[in-house]
């Protein structure tokens, strides 16, 4: 059994600081993965005074249980920009961002994605172009457990 790790806001916001402290390029929109990348997504759109904060969907896991493909829905409309940075809290196995990045490049070839994730597994199927930190264990993210009981 996998050690759960709870990660709490103050962890996360120092982690959201050195995440755009390590992102060195500019974008014009961004997309964040649906659920885990969407308060990043927001909170990085504030920090960017960007507008263009979208979603996109996956479905990847059942409860803690990998599904064998990723779904991805909701794709938004970014016909506009150039650049999109894709963010998601976790790149564990990869799937789910290789997945997404394969139905964005085919939905908009001539846009350029960059990605960044606050945990990346080095046993990933592909890594982020900028991430944090890697998980010791299953990270129980706070916007998941906080509501709880």
């Amino acid at each position: 059994m996998m050690q759960k790790i709870y990660y709490p806001y103050q962890e996360y916001k120092q982690d959201l600081k050195t995440l755009i402290s390590k992102i060195d390029q500019s974008f014009d929109a961004i997309l964040g993965i649906a659920r885990g990348g969407l308060s990043m997504a927001q909170m990085l759109g504030e920090y960017y005074d960007l507008r263009e904060v979208y979603a996109i969907n996956t479905i990847g896991y059942d409860d803690t249980e990998k599904k064998a493909s990723v779904e991805v829905f909701n794709i938004p409309d970014l016909k506009f920009a150039k650049t999109v940075l894709v963010v998601d809290d976790i790149v564990d196995s990869g799937d789910t961002l290789m997945e997404v990045l394969a139905v964005l490049n085919r939905t908009y070839p001539n846009i350029t994605f960059i990605t960044a994730s606050l945990f990346y597994k080095k046993t990933a199927c592909m890594k982020p172009t900028w991430y944090v930190k890697e998980p010791k264990g299953w990270v129980e993210f706070f916007w998941s457990e906080d509501l709880k009981g």
